[in-house]
């Protein structure tokens, strides 16, 4: 392929992606007022052979998957070279209403964050599905990490429970943001989204990215200031130390999922709550 015709099919997912969260009557919060769960989403790309991929599985721990790895469980047939790959990343932004709701909120969720949280998910993972479609119409073998049936949660030595692919890590690998202290991705648009990813046979050059260290964005980490990610846990899981992810998990699972499930009919994982009301909620916050 030249490189003009990688560009416009670069392009050409680009805008299919924007069009589908713009244009689907999928993207809702499902609500009376049946609006969007999403606003315009950013997209980047990485190559397969991007260094910071083998650094992750060597940082998470060897269940961790390459692209290579992922894309051979999916193709196992290919022989493909991992400069051949494509990481396709892409991040949702919560809407402004939404975020707005969320603000006032101290201890428990608002109702169109736990609907984000819900069919907006629900959303995002037919967006998988529909960019693999895409791509596989296209003649170009395609596969979302997360649709895997050998995807699943682990245990990290260093880190915890953590799965063989994080897509925030991978919108990070992108280009698309850097790590908080409460661990949520800091994007241009905000740290209040969600992400996604698929990974294609499709050459691209080497992701551009603005920023050296993985926690450039925090003011935290920056410079010393801010933390009012901690002010807003009302688990106490986020200190100057970082994020504690089985207090967090704890008070998702015995605290918020049950009041969410009262409303929305089922259990949620919604909290979300130290993405809000913060400088980086909407976009990278002012360095002084």
């Amino acid at each position: 392929m030249s490189d003009n015709g990688k560009v416009k099919t670069l392009e050409w997912i680009e805008k299919k992606i924007v069009d589908f969260v713009k244009n689907s009557p999928e993207n809702s919060l499902k609500n009376d007022e049946n609006r969007p769960a999403w606003g315009t989403p950013l997209v980047a790309f990485a190559r397969g052979d991007d260094a910071l991929f083998s650094e992750q599985k060597k940082d998470i721990g060897p269940f961790y998957w390459t692209p290579p790895e992922l894309f051979e469980l999916a193709y196992p047939e290919l022989t493909i070279a991992d400069d051949e790959l494509a990481v396709i990343s892409w991040i949702l932004p919560q809407t402004r209403l939404t975020r707005q709701a969320h603000r006032h909120e101290k201890s428990l969720p608002a109702e169109a964050w736990s609907r984000a949280r819900l069919y907006g998910e629900q959303f995002n993972e037919l967006l998988r599905s529909k960019i693999v479609e895409w791509l596989r119409e296209a003649d170009i073998p395609a596969v979302a990490p997360l649709q895997l049936p050998q995807w699943q949660w682990q245990e990290s030595k260093r880190y915890g429970f953590a799965s063989n692919w994080s897509e925030r890590h991978t919108a990070y690998i992108a280009g698309l943001g850097t790590f908080g202290l409460s661990d949520g991705l800091i994007t241009p648009a905000g740290k209040a989204m969600r992400c996604g990813s698929v990974v294609a046979r499709l050459p691209v050059a080497p992701a551009e990215r603005p920023y050296t260290k993985y926690n450039a964005y925090c003011l935290f980490y920056s410079q010393g200031t801010c933390g009012k990610c901690i002010e807003r846990c009302p688990a106490e899981a986020i200190n100057h130390s970082g994020h504690d992810k089985k207090r967090c998990a704890a008070y998702i699972g015995e605290i918020t999922s049950p009041y969410v499930e009262k409303s929305l009919g089922e259990p949620v994982s919604s909290c979300g709550l130290c993405q809000v009301a913060i400088p980086c909620e909407a976009g990278i916050p002012q360095q002084k």
